[in-house]
């Protein structure tokens, strides 16, 4: 064995290691917005899993089932292109302003998609936190996963912009 390969063989071994780290195939966004209405307030727009009235792209929402916000429930979002996902609720907290829910089917180019919703009091208003994991869908090859962690991003972006409409930003 040649003893000056072996500080090479280490390295390559030590890049290996930390690039096989850093393909975690699990994507994460997280998107807030400060709003100067009480938590309260903000929840009874948001955390209503029917209705996505207050974001901008979304056309129309209907939901499957008879009791509001029971996990379970699947909402059909269509939004202005034309576009349709289908979402099902995982869980719902009114008292800690949380829901979280899964892309069933849609047009994004994710798989595994699992998001929270919440609203926190921040100061006099509140924080609207809305976070999610996923994967990047092989099936998209064109898309790479900083692209797709964007196509999520500016969904939550939009929203948000929405809501701004309807509350006072601070």
């Amino acid at each position: 064995m040649n003893l000056i390969h072996i500080p090479t063989r280490w390295a390559a071994l030590a890049l290996l290691c930390a690039t096989n780290a850093m393909a975690d195939p699990n994507l994460h966004v997280e998107e807030s917005v400060e709003l100067s209405a009480p938590p309260a307030q903000v929840w009874a727009t948001v955390g209503e899993f029917g209705s996505l009235s207050w974001h901008p792209v979304v056309a129309s929402t209907q939901v499957s089932g008879s009791t509001p916000n029971q996990p379970g429930n699947v909402r059909t979002v269509t939004v202005k292109d034309g576009a349709q996902l289908v979402e099902a609720l995982q869980a719902y907290d009114g008292a800690e302003r949380s829901l979280t829910y899964r892309i069933v089917q849609s047009p994004l180019p994710v798989t595994g998609y699992v998001s929270v919703l919440r609203v926190l009091p921040s100061g006099s208003g509140s924080k609207v936190v809305w976070s999610s994991d996923f994967q990047r869908d092989e099936k998209a090859p064109n898309v790479n996963d900083e692209q797709a962690r964007e196509a999520i991003a500016g969904i939550y972006k939009a929203g948000f912009e929405g809501l701004r409409t309807v509350f006072p930003a601070r």
